[in-house]
């Protein structure tokens, strides 16, 4: 009953929409709504530009048949830099922005590699962030390696569209099959190829040998090498090896290798990808087009990003006199102006009540004498009634009056207050093709505000009472061009309760990647507090340093001179008042320079909405340009519309709710619901104790590099891939701390007390891993928690069968283990446990097949985990294999160095 239940639960939490907000639809067999977009660091080259064309239109025609004449690419938008020259032929984008393209086309940081991937966060059949293409992956000849690019564009749309894993793998290359046979990781078995390992290669010619057995695991040596006969039989499957000519389809329930250790079968429990492909929202009620002829060639427009222009539509209706909103409204919005905002961004104001009234129409910013004359028209009294409609016709009235285009354009719209007639102008909305940010103050806010923003891929975020969340949500809405050296980024963001005459302490990193246009911010509640503020090399600033704001909106600045000091800043702030009062700390910077990358953190829920019980997901990524910061403290806070906070530290494991151990990605479940509405999400990522690296090694799912395929009995290698030795693999990252929002997400359904953790099963188990020592099975894995991944699971239930299909379709009829002295530990926790099989033959060769639930709170029982195999293997007395070389031609040296681990299901 429970496991049914689970199941029940977490479909549900896969087909509730996701929180990317591409564009893209399925409409009459046709994908509309692509975009490809070019980063802006990447030099003008209209050979750029064909490519990426002649990539579609051949991908297209690839999809149609690799989908059984379901989909092709019927519209696409390539997305040009501002920083290219402009040309008649490139049109005006709408809501098109770098942002949220589906493709970027941008250079590898650090120049570790050219392989396309997809940045996958999700679960099975959940939607990816976006495929990564490089510049010389589009401007070269790849054809030997990846094959042709408009098939490694289907491989990649697979992951980034339907959410499926690659069925090769790079850590696990053999395993012993169902049929004790050792076989390359691979969907399916039907592809052909030779183990080899190269012993020595000078010029064109290698010495190879054959692969022997290690003696401990019996599986290949470590340099073993999976090579494929170029000519096959085989159409599939795309996910392993798009660039054989015969494959053509992805693999079916039929030609599915249950039994590879790949991504695919470990996150999609064991289903092909066909299957999960079928299963999508675009195909589970698509029909094949009839008839014989092909589609006709995808529509490809140029559109050309614009100049930055952003209105500020804000609220200063009645409501907004309660609970200092107006006060901290406009203490936000001057932060925006003078710190977020990109320079040189065209801005306008417009302020509403039942009646809106522009402020200021579009003005440049370039220096602080022009955020000054928007500044000086924030509101300050509040009254009247709400007209969300009014705010926002008068936002495109100011960008229209200067010259300027909607489409593409951003508003941000700020409001506290209900609006009943806000559906009369979505349609208006729409046709303008601007892009409108909302901001929900407090709990009345139009509960309609989320759809703006969704039907125009803006943000979406929820204040509650203190200034931080306002600050927070203006900080998040940066530049979507792509520029990041060009973003401000949040240092520190701390709301303090600070007693009657008291002082309190804090820190904050400054780390080498950013210190250019540096502020510190203090606000208060009552009083202005006496502040100190030290560099790391002891230079002192006091509040006479400090600008306070002229509108008296309760706040200092502090600009740091130049570039601001790298190493830990120390603040001190003392409350002069007699009574408490709120104090809040921000502090803000960019990159260092334009050669240097800064390190980013983003944030956001795996849904916009959900309905409890549903579980969700926080995910935040760390990273320095494209690639992975590990070993960062990460922590959630979640807030509801009552103030109950959540704090969750996030984790980059890869077991429950995170999908690939130390990839950047750092997720956590979310079941703490408290209540209906609205929900805002924070992320705080820090680095202390030199504990943070860059990591440089490989990432998942790509388009594998093929190294060389057997052809008329010759192994014909590829130029070697670029590889990143061992010690080169990770570099030290300094101190550093970031915080960022991840927007907002909308809850129904909840009960209002929190008190209700027994609804949720213990997390699935995804990295069983199993090997035979003599007689005894060691088993290892990571605990989850008694609800998902928090707490301790009361116990286990291990089972094992020698046939899988006995575990995967019969788990509670197969034969169980005494785990009475097993006592599960807190999650995240490594478990550890050696039991023996029940006696048998167990001679060279026996295999057994492990699976293991948790029981939780109130008997909740957890899915069943990743199926591990664990074989009996006795050494033999002499090597399996003699080292007999063969010369071999060879086009030039590949080696490929694979760690073989046991296969893990």
């Amino acid at each position: 009953m429970g496991f049914s239940v689970n199941v029940i639960l977490f479909l549900a939490l896969y087909l509730l929409p996701r929180v990317k907000s591409s564009m893209v639809s399925l409409s009459n067999n046709g994908y509309d709504g692509i975009v490809i977009a070019i980063n802006p660091s990447v030099p003008e080259d209209e050979k750029l530009i064909q490519n990426i064309k002649e990539m579609v239109t051949e991908a297209s025609t690839y999809l149609f048949h690799a989908t059984q004449r379901r989909a092709y690419f019927k519209n696409v938008s390539i997305l040009i830099p501002m920083t290219w020259k402009s040309k008649s032929e490139y049109l005006m984008p709408k809501q098109e922005s770098y942002d949220q393209a589906d493709v970027i086309i941008a250079n590898p940081y650090l120049k570790y590699g050219d392989d396309p991937y997809t940045l996958q966060y999700g679960q099975c059949g959940e939607k990816g962030q976006y495929i990564h293409f490089t510049p010389n992956f589009l401007l070269t000849n790849n054809l030997p390696m990846y094959g042709p690019r408009g098939r490694v564009f289907v491989h990649e749309w697979a992951h980034l569209r339907w959410g499926v894993f690659d069925e090769y793998n790079m850590d696990r290359p053999f395993y012993i099959s169902g049929k004790n046979t050792i076989e390359a990781t691979r969907c399916s078995t039907h592809i052909t190829g030779t183990n080899v390992v190269f012993k020595e290669c000078n010029g064109g010619s290698c010495i190879t040998r054959p692969c022997r057995r290690d003696s401990q695991t019996g599986l290949y040596e470590a340099k073993c090498t999976f090579i494929p006969d170029k000519s096959q039989t085989a159409k599939e499957s795309i996910m392993f090896m798009q660039n054989l000519d015969s494959v053509i389809e992805f693999c079916r329930a039929e030609t599915h290798n249950i039994d590879a250790p790949n991504l695919q079968n470990k996150m999609c429990d064991h289903k092909s990808t066909w299957d999960v492909i079928m299963n999508s929202d675009d195909f589970r009620n698509v029909s094949p087009m009839t008839g014989t002829n092909l589609p006709s060639h995808p529509t490809i427009s140029l559109l050309k990003s614009k100049q930055r222009v952003v209105c500020l539509v804000l609220d200063k209706s009645g409501s907004m006199d309660m609970e200092d909103r107006l006060f901290r409204m406009n203490q936000a919005a001057e932060l925006y102006l003078i710190q977020i905002i990109e320079k040189e961004s065209l801005v306008g104001m417009v302020t509403f009540d039942s009646i809106a009234e522009i402020q200021n129409n579009l003005i440049k910013i370039t220096d602080d004498n022009t955020y000054q004359k928007i500044t000086a028209n924030l509101p300050q009294v509040a009254s009247g009634g709400t007209s969300i409609c009014n705010g926002l016709k008068a936002g495109f009235q100011v960008i229209t009056q200067s010259n300027q285009s909607t489409s593409g354009s951003e508003i941000i719209l700020l409001t506290d207050g209900e609006d009943n007639q806000i559906s009369s102008c979505f349609e208006e909305v729409k046709q303008s093709g601007a892009i409108i940010h909302t901001i929900a103050l407090g709990p009345s806010a139009a509960k309609e505000l989320e759809t703006l923003s969704n039907m125009t891929g803006g943000h979406q975020f929820f204040a509650n009472k203190d200034i931080n969340g306002l600050i927070d949500a203006f900080s998040r809405i940066s530049s979507r061009s792509g520029n990041i050296s060009q973003q401000a980024l949040q240092l520190e963001s701390r709301t303090l309760n600070i007693t009657g005459k008291k002082w309190i302490n804090g820190t904050v990193p400054v780390d080498n990647t950013v210190g250019t246009d540096t502020f510190f911010v203090v606000t208060w509640t009552i009083q202005k507090p006496e502040i100190l503020l030290q560099d790391p090399k002891g230079k002192k600033y006091n509040i006479s340093d400090f600008k306070e704001d002229q509108l008296n909106i309760r706040s200092a600045r502090l600009q740091i001179p130049g570039i601001a000091e790298t190493g830990t800043w120390i603040y001190s702030l003392l409350n002069k008042h007699a009574k408490s009062q709120l104090l809040t700390v921000t502090m803000t910077t960019r990159a260092r320079n334009l050669t240097t990358l800064p390190v980013i953190t983003t944030a956001h829920m795996s849904q916009n909405t959900a309905h409890y019980p549903s579980p969700m997901i926080v995910y935040a990524r760390v990273s320095q340009g494209f690639l992975p910061v590990l070993g960062s403290n990460v922590t959630a806070i979640i807030e509801t519309e009552d103030g109950h906070q959540v704090t969750l530290e996030l984790w980059d494991n890869g077991a429950g709710a995170d999908t690939v151990k130390n990839d950047g990605i750092y997720s956590r479940y979310f079941t703490e619901y408290h209540g209906n509405g609205r929900y805002s999400l924070k992320v705080h990522a820090q680095a202390r104790k030199n504990a943070a690296r860059l990591s440089l090694r490989q990432r998942q799912n790509k388009a594998l590099y093929i190294p060389g395929y057997v052809e008329n009995g010759k192994i014909i290698l590829n130029p070697p891939r670029p590889e990143v030795k061992d010690e080169m693999a990770e570099a030290e990252v300094e101190n550093f701390s970031r915080v960022s929002s991840g927007g907002s997400f909308t809850v129904s359904g909840a009960p209002p007390n929190g008190n209700h953790t027994h609804v949720f099963p213990p997390g699935k188990i995804t990295d069983l891993e199993a090997k035979f020592k003599s007689d005894h099975i060691q088993l290892s894995w990571t605990a989850p928690g008694k609800v998902l991944d928090k707490g301790k699971a009361d116990r286990y239930i291990i089972r094992t069968s020698k046939d899988f299909l006995v575990l995967q379709e019969d788990f509670d009829n197969a034969s169980l283990i005494n785990t009475s002295g097993l006592i599960p530990n807190a999650a995240g926790s490594r478990e550890n446990f050696e039991f023996k099989p029940e006696p048998s033959k167990r001679e060279n060769g026996t295999k057994f097949y492990i699976a293991i639930q948790a029981i939780g709170e109130a008997n909740r029982t957890s899915e069943v985990s990743n199926i591990a195999l664990a074989t009996k293997f006795i050494p033999p007395q002499e090597p399996s294999v003699p080292a007999l070389g063969t010369n071999i031609s060879a086009i030039s040296l590949a080696v490929l160095g694979l760690a073989v681990i046991l296969s893990i299901f």
